[in-house]
């Protein structure tokens, strides 16, 4: 799949795919509830199926969630003094659409920069 594209790979050879996601800039969100909220919506986009929930906020700043996937999972990782957004979204279902889950995660944070790889699992 060409790096960028938001099309599901019609690839089913393989275990699952996993994106690697960097967000700079753009909205850097502390609240744990609008945190969960937007996981949890980014499983409904890339049609996967929650299964668990769990958020951590640091002190000073930063958090870290986790959405447990029938398919796998999602998870973030935030570093406000960095302006910096790290999310894996991994999904093994066959009508999973991680893509779509992306960039649902692009309206909401909308990052100045944003770098992505997708690896097939398995």
């Amino acid at each position: 799949m060409k790096k960028g594209s938001s099309a599901l790979s019609t690839n089913t050879k393989h275990a699952g795919t996993h994106l690697i996601i960097e967000f700079w800039g753009g909205k850097i969100i502390e609240s744990a509830s609008e945190i969960k909220r937007i996981l949890l919506e980014t499983a409904k986009e890339s049609n996967n199926t929650p299964v668990g929930v769990k958020i951590h906020k640091f002190n000073p700043h930063g958090l870290t969630g986790f959405v447990l996937l029938a398919e796998s999972h999602i998870s973030i990782h935030t570093w406000p003094e960095l302006d910096y957004v790290a999310i894996d979204i991994f999904s093994c279902g066959k009508n999973s659409q991680p893509y779509k889950g992306l960039d649902y995660l692009k309206k909401e944070f909308q990052p100045r920069k944003v770098k992505f790889r997708e690896i097939k699992r398995g």
